[in-house]
Parts: C-alpha cells; structure tokens; sequence
C-alpha cells in the first residue's frame, strides 16, 4: 500500500532560504550516504525514508557512487519515489552528484563535460525520475578546467535535467571562480556542501561562508557527527560494530585517550542541556543563519527522530559556545 504521509509534516521544521535563490530547504535534511545501498533491508531504507517526509523533511541527498555497490542509494529511492512518493514530487528537493570514481576507464570518474552528464543520465534512470533538483560537482577536479566542469553544471540546467547547480568540497577560491563562471553562463551557484562539524571547522578557518555569502550561495554540511564520533557510540572506546573498527571510512589510529576525553566533555554539555550529544552537534552546525541546512544519516527510525528533535530545545547560548571550544582546548 502506497505511504499516505502525515498532514502535519510541515508543522516541525523551519525552513531556510538557500543563499539569494528562492529555494528554501528544512534545517535537517536526509544523507543517503550510507544505509539504502544493498546491504541493508529495503524495507528500513523504506521506512526511514517516509517516516524522514513525514517529520518535514523535503530535501534528500544523492550521489552518484552512493551504495553499496555504487548507484545502490539511488535505485532504492527510485523504488521508494515509485511507489510512496510519486505524487509528492513536487514537495521534494532531490540531489545528486558526480565527481568520485563510478565506473571503469578514464571517463568515469572527474570533472570532465563527458563524465558529469553521462552520469547524470545515469543518475536519473536509476531514480526514474526526469531532473534532478541539485546536480553536484562533487569534488573539484584539478585537470579539468573549471569552465568545462561549470559548463556541464549548466547544461544539465539548461536542458531541464537540473533545476539548480551545486558544488561540494571546493575551497573558497574554486567556490569563487565556480561561482563566476556560472553567473555568466546564467545558472547561478545555489549551494556548496562542505564538510561541517564541531571537529572539522574548514568551512570557518577558510572563511568559506563569507565567500558563500558574497557570491549568493548557500551552504548545507555533512558528517555534522564527524561519523559517529560526535555521539554516545565511542563514550566507552571503539565498539566493535562501529565504522572505526571496520576502518572503512574512519580509522581507529586517529581516536586516541585524548579525543575520546573531548567527546565525554561534549557529552557532559550535552547533558546539561538535557540533549544527546549527536543533538546538540547537529544543532551546532545551525547556529550560524548563513547555514542552510545539515545533512544527516540514519540507520533507523529511532535515530532518525533522535536527530530531528535537535532543534527542540533553546539555541545554543555564547557561554556554552565558549564551553564546546574549551573542551576542545580552542579558544574563542
């Protein structure tokens, strides 16, 4: 039976204005980065999804070599879109993106022409859908150049695959020279997805949000948790069905006695605020306005919900801002 999704889903989140663009995105949205590949039971990657639409969640991010296996992500959200969210596409801002290695040979990985709408076109038929929202250079490509890279975002837009051009992960001078390209081409910049956590503050020791705000773009993190690190998962050491045990995507030499000290201190704030660690990082990564939005993963429904009610108790205040730093041993 087709999801009938709640009538109130628009009553819990607020909305933010995505730079100078008229698009607005919920401050949490949905990472499929892990999770809805073919490891994991469709019918959670189903139910995290809807309950996600539910709780006003409209934005959900792609990409490309999402899985696993690589285009697993967007085969599971096309089979959802098909049939639970078919007649509410135009309630949802759908994402992807192209840039890390996806398929064999020189063209399927970079920043060239070729690459990106190749697939793009993958992309779509994966989903079954005919344009995406976002479409993404996922990384900045140093052999290509940025006009070819940006010239494939807008041809994308100008043939009706995109509403809307992206970039992730570049710094602030390849922001600022994508974003000139793309005003003169007339798809202007909308967004830029770096990495943002309590952890990892490049977007603030670059001044990325400044060069976001001067050129109009707006801003959306991911990995708020610093993968799993910024939650109850590591209080106690590493777990043995954690990310840094497997040494996939986060190594365990990097968790040290010394870091797991400044994740009890953060927890011990968190508590005092009467918040789970991963709610209180997540709500972090909002508190400057010229943020859009923060990416999150979940792995069930529980902490799908968790997550979301980070925004239910008071902004954090300067004196608890100035505690996070000196948990950390930074100043403010």
């Amino acid at each position: 039976m087709s999801h009938v999704p709640s009538p109130q889903r628009y009553d819990r989140l607020s909305y933010r204005t995505c730079g100078r663009s008229g698009l607005k995105l919920p401050s949490i949205s949905l990472g499929l980065w892990h999770n809805f590949g073919d490891d994991r039971a469709y019918a959670v990657s189903r139910s995290i999804v809807l309950r996600a639409f539910d709780l006003g969640i409209t934005h959900f991010d792609l990409a490309n070599n999402y899985g696993p296996p690589p285009g697993g992500a967007e085969e599971t959200f096309g089979r959802i879109l098909a049939t639970d969210l078919r007649a509410h596409r135009d309630e949802l801002v759908i994402s992807t993106k192209a840039g890390y290695d996806m398929w064999s040979g020189p063209y399927g990985e970079g920043g060239s022409r070729k690459y990106l709408l190749a697939s793009l076109d993958q992309s779509l038929r994966r989903m079954g859908l005919d344009y995406v929202d976002i479409f993404y250079s996922h990384c900045p490509d140093p052999a290509t150049p940025i006009e070819e890279t940006m010239g494939a975002l807008h041809t994308a837009v100008r043939q009706g695959k995109a509403l809307y051009p992206g970039i992730s992960s570049y710094d602030p001078a390849g922001t600022a020279a994508a974003a000139t390209v793309l005003d003169r081409l007339g798809s202007p910049l909308l967004i830029h997805q770096p990495a943002y956590s309590i952890f990892d503050r490049q977007v603030e020791k670059t001044a990325l949000l400044d060069t976001l705000e001067q050129v109009g773009a707006g801003c959306i993190g991911f990995m708020p948790l610093a993968q799993g690190l910024l939650s109850d998962r590591y209080l106690n050491g590493i777990p043995p069905d954690s990310r840094a045990s497997r040494k996939d995507t986060l190594s365990s030499d990097w968790i040290s006695d010394d870091l797991l000290d400044k994740i009890r201190a953060l927890d011990d704030i968190a508590k005092r605020r009467d918040q789970s660690l991963a709610q209180m990082a997540i709500a972090w990564t909002l508190r400057d306005p010229r943020m859009t939005s923060t990416l999150m993963g979940a792995s069930s429904i529980a902490q799908l919900e968790a997550n979301v009610a980070s925004l239910d108790q008071p902004a954090l205040t300067e004196e608890e801002l100035t505690e996070i730093d000196q948990a950390l041993g930074m100043r403010r």
